[in-house]
């Protein structure tokens, strides 16, 4: 009885370990012990971070992507890349799954509750799309009233368009493709993205457009990286990383070069 009470006590320890393990922050250290940095990122976010096809392989793109490999030069570590849905970014950080996120990430007070984020690399500005055939029925945001919008679910955008656009019924999907793709069958009658994200797919599709009036700015237009909390030396290096990027015209850089890439199917 003394061992099975024993064994059974060292269980409970050690899961609550576990389970405390993702909860505790991200140490450099660690990461350059192991020799690589994971990052959470999704691959529908163009000029962020999307697929295109190189040199005949499907190859992972984007300003966000470059950014990554730029953290990881900076620790002298591999980065090795999880890609997935945007709505399980921040929680595979959060489990410890991932060291760090980058997918567009806006800052927000709800989000800085859970975790940690960077000084911001990119300020973003959410828009509209519609069908360029209905650009003149829909010129305002009360004018989609009782109309679907689209939205990606978990994103800030989710949350401007139920705001913003209450009167609409707004519709939360994983993928930005699919929603283009609804938008275009008529499913849709607009979308709400962020602007880098929304020329490209207008660039790419010319049956569509931006929708002739702004979204108000909800005081989230910030992109960062996002960690576990208490990770603030790894913090440290990451915003060096972004100082240097910003400052050299970088980042700036690698939006251009990301536009000329083509988005996989």
């Amino acid at each position: 009885m003394k061992k099975f009470w024993f064994i059974l006590t060292a269980l409970v320890a050690t899961c609550f370990l576990v389970a405390c393990s993702g909860s505790q922050g991200v140490n450099p250290k660690t990461i350059k012990e192991k020799k690589k940095i994971v990052v959470a990122t999704e691959s529908e976010f163009a000029p962020f971070e999307f697929k295109s096809l190189v040199n005949g392989k499907d190859t992972l793109v984007g300003a966000d992507i470059e950014l990554a490999k730029a953290i990881g030069e900076k620790l002298g570590v591999k980065v090795e890349f999880s890609v997935m849905s945007f709505d399980n970014v921040l929680a595979n950080v959060q489990s410890g799954k991932a060291d760090i996120a980058i997918a567009g990430i806006s800052v927000t007070d709800e989000r800085k509750k859970v975790y940690d984020f960077s000084d911001s690399y990119y300020t973003s500005e959410n828009v509209v799309i519609v069908k360029k055939d209905k650009v003149n029925d829909y010129t305002s945001t009360d004018s989609l009233a009782k109309q679907t919008v689209g939205t990606q679910k978990g994103s800030v955008q989710e949350t401007v368009a139920k705001k913003q656009i209450s009167k609409a019924s707004v519709v939360s999907l994983t993928s930005n493709g699919e929603m283009i793709n609804e938008l275009k069958s008529g499913q849709l009658q607009a979308v709400v993205l962020e602007k880098a994200i929304a020329e490209g797919y207008i660039a790419q599709n010319d049956d569509l457009t931006l929708a002739n009036f702004n979204l108000k700015s909800d005081g989230s237009d910030a992109y960062a990286v996002a960690t576990r909390k208490g990770s603030d030396d790894l913090l440290k290096e990451i915003n060096a990383v972004i100082k240097e990027t910003k400052d050299s015209g970088k980042f700036d850089q690698w939006l251009k070069e990301a536009s000329t890439y083509k988005q996989s199917k």
